[in-house]
């Protein structure tokens, strides 16, 4: 029972390390404006769909929950 807290923790700590790095890394990397991502631009709105960054994002999360995996 006290591995689910440590692990919650654990997780909150690398959101938050996460967060603070895609908020402050975000001026050199542009994760959410990559070629692909769909942008339609009328009068009144804007539709904004990132699918590039989407399976970016699902490519990188993969990769590492399989490396964690190896390792356990």
């Amino acid at each position: 029972m006290n591995e689910i807290p440590k692990l919650l923790i654990g997780i909150g700590a690398a959101l938050i390390v996460f967060g603070v790095l895609w908020q402050f890394g975000g001026k050199f990397i542009s994760l959410g404006k990559l070629p692909g991502d769909i942008i339609i631009k009328n009068e009144n709105s804007t539709f904004y769909f990132p699918i590039v960054t989407s399976i970016v994002i699902s490519i990188v999360l993969s990769l590492l929950f399989f490396i964690i995996g190896r390792f356990r």
